[in-house]
């Protein structure tokens, strides 16, 4: 594809998943963390010893930082999950698995 082809490139309708039970308007080729990030939401895990909060620190996908769980299942980097329709996305306490 050459780059001139997305210069009127339009998104498709928004769509929405929830977080911690919240709706939150997504659209197609977002992120989970480009959406809560849009919906003014920037920490959506806590650390397990301390409770500190974070969200996106690295945004590809190398830290954990912002872990979040999706659909039940745990530990899902929400800088490199793509937003579905539906979605049930949950804050996170540690790994998950505490």
């Amino acid at each position: 594809m050459n780059p001139l082809d997305l210069v009127r490139a339009r998104p498709g309708p928004a769509f929405t998943l929830t977080f911690d039970g919240r709706p939150v308007e997504a659209l197609p080729g977002q992120t989970v963390a480009a959406a809560l990030w849009t919906a003014g939401v920037v920490s959506w895990r806590t650390t397990r010893a301390t409770a500190t909060p974070r969200g996106v620190f690295c945004g590809i996908g190398v830290c954990h930082d912002c872990l979040v769980t999706v659909d039940g299942r745990t530990d899902q980097r929400a800088c490199l999950v793509p937003a579905e329709p539906g979605a049930d996305v949950r804050t996170q306490s540690g790994t998950g698995h505490d």
